[in-house]
């Protein structure tokens, strides 16, 4: 009996391991440019957006939704050497604008989420 009890505490302690460290490979947005309801200059603007895990940048997704709700898709830079980024940039009016990205972790999970912010003109 003593056997099969350390048995099933280990399974436990396995089961355990496993769920939490799937759970913390999720890619959840820790960082960003422009940062969420802040603001920017209207021009060229370069955008990061910094995840707490790896992340597949080939299968990951930025689009740029106007307030019109026009959308485009951005381009990322996939060899930055940053692998838990997505970089990109944009030529930006002034206006309300929202990044929706959805990343890819390395565990196979996809998670989205949105930046809202807002371009002003130059001073």
């Amino acid at each position: 009996m003593s056997l099969r009890r350390h048995f099933g505490t280990f399974l436990v302690a396995a089961a355990c391991t496993v769920a939490s460290m799937s759970v913390s490979a999720h890619a959840i947005l820790i960082d960003s440019m422009p940062k969420p309801n802040g603001t920017v200059t209207a021009g060229h603007v370069d955008m990061f957006f910094k995840y707490n895990s790896k992340i597949d940048q080939h299968r990951s997704r930025l689009t740029l939704v106007k307030s019109d709700q026009s959308q485009t898709v951005l381009t990322i830079a996939v060899d930055s050497g940053k692998p838990n980024e997505l970089d990109t940039s944009a030529d930006l009016a002034p206006g309300t604008y929202t990044i929706r990205w959805q990343a890819l972790a390395l565990d196979g999970h996809i998670t989205r989420g949105d930046v809202p912010f807002t371009v002003t003109a130059k001073p």
